[in-house]
């Protein structure tokens, strides 16, 4: 199969030539090492790659012989490193499939390897020590995002149409936004954390993935959603598949539309123009939208400090656990400044402080909650910025502290992070480009809790009244169009 052809399925696709027999799960498996081979050097998006081991039988799901990349974080493939970009945890290897990496192999999904992350994910974009930097494959001088942004970049330049990604702050919707991908970020408890954690961030990290196709998304969340025996709480099971969801309508929906975040930071007037298109083209579908302030309960500031206390906390549990799982030092040699500096405010944290930052999570769920019993959906930029040049958080994250480094990440994203905290589906879809730079300009919608299938319908709408297929990056494994994978004879 030639790249060209390749690139031009998206993972439903793919599958489906499999279930035709026009072409077998290792041939794709082949081109899409191929296709690693020949942009990954010029994005360093995937950091290790293995033989397929898993043989699905052709048309059993409708994703059986895709493949695919795990994020090197929060998903364990038996015998494979799971490193969370950290040198602390280097060498770290799995002693057996993750709960959703059972669910992975037994979607059809074959594996290949694993994408870069910032280290612990604690980062929107993705430049970390142990791999070096990821580059955005539309501009590789600019960030992919993070902390799926490996993922996100492996996606976009054609390497696989889907791939592995978590959000704890965004960080599914963030690559997806600056690496022109459909992107959502389930809501709280649709896919488990098990069996070695209940919650992630104390419930503010989700599993997703990111991909080019809205039906990607769709089919694969059908596929790994659910609970597994002993997950504290799970989502409502969807009263239908969510591949069905994106051909149905979504009947006109009362969209609530913000394009100031909360902060207050200014957002470039080339995102506020993209976003009001958006919000015309939606109005243009038969949508209701009007212009919104949504409160949080709390201050920016509040918000803000209870979330560096609940993620500097973790932290240190997971750098003490690797540093005495390998007899390593905390210090400059294992683990970078901005997350000693986390790890050092998170040793401060008093356990009334952590009791009060749970509590602002319960404030802001409310108030989100109750946005959406008068709305069904909001709409916002994802970013409010175009991707930034790498280097950029270095720069301005320089002598800050734990609560620094926080607030210095929830500036980039000021959009995103709410919805995590409320445990609410939302989505970026790639609706938009800045004309001056051809860069991607992700729209955010976001749901009530539960309500993927809302999302979905208008995701489905979206990409068909404003598709997007057809834009492709710079960096893009067709653009080698000679190489082709050949089956041995």
């Amino acid at each position: 199969m030639k790249l060209s052809e390749y690139v031009s399925y998206d993972g439903v696709g793919l599958a489906d030539l499999v279930a035709r027999g026009q072409v077998t799960p290792a041939e794709l498996a082949s081109t899409a090492q191929l296709a690693s081979d020949v942009v990954n050097p010029q994005i360093n998006a995937v950091v290790e790659t293995w033989p397929a081991q898993d043989t699905p039988a052709p048309g059993s799901t409708p994703l059986a012989g895709v493949p695919f990349l795990i994020k090197d974080l929060a998903v364990a493939m038996a015998g494979k490193r799971v490193e969370l970009g950290s040198r602390i945890a280097t060498g770290n290897v799995a002693g057996a499939d993750s709960s959703l990496m059972a669910r992975f192999r037994r979607a059809g999904l074959v594996t290949l390897g694993r994408t870069a992350t910032p280290e612990f994910a604690y980062s929107t974009t993705t430049e970390g020590v142990l791999y070096g930097a990821t580059r955005n494959p539309w501009d590789p001088t600019r960030s992919p995002g993070g902390s799926s942004g490996g993922s996100g970049a492996a996606v976009a330049a054609g390497i696989v149409p889907i791939a592995h990604a978590t959000d704890a702050a965004g960080s599914i919707r963030v690559p997806a936004a600056s690496n022109g991908l459909f992107g959502l970020k389930p809501t709280r408890g649709r896919i488990s954390m098990g069996p070695d954690a209940d919650e992630v961030f104390n419930g503010l990290a989700v599993h997703g993935v990111l991909s080019r196709s809205v039906r990607d998304s769709a089919a694969l969340l059908d596929l790994v959603q659910g609970p597994e025996v002993g997950d504290p709480y799970f989502a409502p099971r969807p009263e239908r598949p969510y591949a069905q969801e994106i051909t149905r309508s979504p009947g006109s929906l009362r969209i609530g539309l913000l394009t100031r975040p909360w902060g207050g930071r200014a957002v470039d007037g080339t995102v506020v123009d993209a976003t009001l298109r958006s919000a015309r083209l939606v109005e243009s579908l038969g949508h209701r939208v009007e212009e919104v302030q949504v409160d949080l309960a709390v201050s920016w500031e509040e918000f803000i400090l209870a979330n560096a206390r609940l993620w500097s906390t973790n932290l240190v549990t997971w750098i003490d656990g690797f540093a005495a799982a390998f007899e390593r030092p905390v210090d400059s040699t294992t683990v970078e400044p901005e997350m000693l500096a986390s790890y050092a405010y998170g040793q401060q944290v008093s356990g009334a402080e952590f009791v009060h930052a749970l509590a602002m999570r319960n404030s802001v769920a409310r108030a989100i909650g109750q946005y959406f019993t008068d709305h069904d959906v909001l709409l916002t930029p994802t970013l409010p910025e175009l991707p930034v040049p790498l280097g950029t958080y270095a720069g301005s994250a320089e002598g800050a502290d734990g609560l620094g480094w926080l607030k210095q990440l929830l500036h980039r994203s000021p959009f995103t992070a709410a919805f995590n905290v409320a445990g609410t589906p939302a989505m970026s879809v790639p609706l938009e480009t800045d004309l001056a730079t051809g860069l991607p300009i992700g729209i955010q919608f976001a749901a009530g809790f539960g309500r993927e299938d809302v999302l979905f319908r208008l995701a489905g709408q979206l990409e068909q009244a404003a598709p997007w297929a057809q834009r492709t990056p710079t960096v893009w494994a067709s653009s080698h169009h000679n190489a082709c994978y050949v089956a041995p004879t």
